[in-house]
């Protein structure tokens, strides 16, 4: 059985070179609506690979129709606009929205024909800076185990020993057969960050590009990309300016080799910020992934005693991390749930006189 050997900064020592891996973080062209959820439509609402059920969280108030509505998932309609307070108004946070942009069939592109992420932010005309983070619905979870899908958008996780291969769609070298890694929003066994990659299409908007990334300690970091003054597809790149290539360079600690669970990066979204001498009002942008370059946090090697098989301290943790993500997760689902049920569902009022043939009031006699 495999287990892990702990290295500081993912050392693969061959022939005295430090050899970087390439994972695909997350690929906007996956997250298409294709599961119906709800029986009031037979149109697709949510991404069947990323469907997250936060009834669980739900009280016993909910009937079973109101749970079975409790589903969301990464599909681009759900994802949000977060504005700062210099760019907050009315039209702004009424407007500003993500949705699938479908690229032409006729396009050049490797993805021609499929959708990317459409984002529309509405940013004030007087002179601020301002800035909108661009984020999912959920803070995608690491510990989120595989499965497929029924015909009610319910999960069936993965029977033991059933072989998940099928469910990385992404190339991903570190990849471990948990729900949201294969291009959905988790690399997991990340050691430093030599390079991060975004594929965006740029309308000569002179606005700033980051990206917010979030390790396995919590610990959130945006990184900056660029700015967006250019016309077209194009890979904005960041490369790690603390990155030490030479081996002989690098400080080397050693860790015991059991337990260490696994580090992870996962995407928690992009930022685009405004600068206040700088055109505002409507800014349009597209994107189609995120890729890093990293090193390896942790090496295999054949060990003689499966110690997980005997102490079950990695499981156990991992448990105790999946249940704390759902639980945060449900609670502000449901939340945001109850809020949607007290909408005003009317569109006009009821009127108080009676309506002539053409709709209006008749004269007064």
């Amino acid at each position: 059985m495999k287990k892990t050997l702990g290295l500081v900064a993912a050392l693969l020592l061959v022939g005295g070179f430090a050899f970087a891996e390439e994972a695909t973080l997350i690929d906007f062209t996956y997250l298409d609506a294709d599961t119906v959820t709800s029986q009031d439509s037979n149109e697709p609402q949510q991404n069947g690979r990323t469907i997250m059920d936060f009834s669980i969280s739900a009280g016993a108030t909910f009937t079973g129709e109101q749970k079975k509505l409790m589903k969301t998932s990464l599909a681009l309609p759900e994802w949000e606009i977060v504005l700062n307070s210099s760019a907050k108004n009315v039209a702004s946070l009424a407007d500003s929205k993500v949705i699938a942009a479908p690229v032409k069939t006729t396009s050049e592109q490797p993805f021609a024909g499929k959708n990317v992420m459409g984002v529309r932010i509405i940013f004030p005309t007087w002179n601020s800076n301002a800035n909108a983070k661009i984020i999912p619905p959920f803070d995608i979870p690491a510990y989120e185990p595989v499965g497929s899908i029924d015909s009610n958008g319910n999960r069936v996780p993965a029977s033991e020993g059933e072989d998940t291969s099928a469910y990385n769609t992404a190339s991903n070298p570190s990849y471990e057969a948990t729900l949201f890694e294969g291009g959905y929003g988790v690399v997991k066994n990340v050691g430093t960050v030599k390079s991060i990659a975004v594929t965006t299409m740029g309308m000569n908007y002179p606005h700033g590009l980051y990206v917010h990334l979030v390790d396995n300690d919590g610990i959130e970091r945006r990184y900056f990309m660029g700015y967006l003054g250019f016309d077209g597809w194009k890979t904005l790149t960041w490369n790690n300016p603390q990155y030490i290539a030479e081996i002989r360079n690098r400080e080397i600690r050693v860790y015991p080799i059991y337990p260490r669970g696994t580090p992870f990066i996962k995407f928690a979204g992009f930022e685009i910020t405004r600068d206040a001498a700088h055109i505002g009002g409507d800014f349009i942008g597209y994107f189609k992934d995120v890729k890093i370059i990293y090193d390896k946090a942790l090496l295999e090697s054949d060990r003689d005693i499966a110690d997980e098989d005997l102490w079950q301290i990695i499981t156990k943790k991992e448990k105790a991390r999946q249940s704390a993500e759902m639980e945060k997760f449900g609670n502000k689902q449901v939340n945001r749930y109850l809020e949607k049920s007290k909408l005003a569902a009317e569109d006009s009022f009821t009127p108080s006189l009676n309506q002539g043939v053409d709709g209006t009031a008749p004269d007064a006699k």
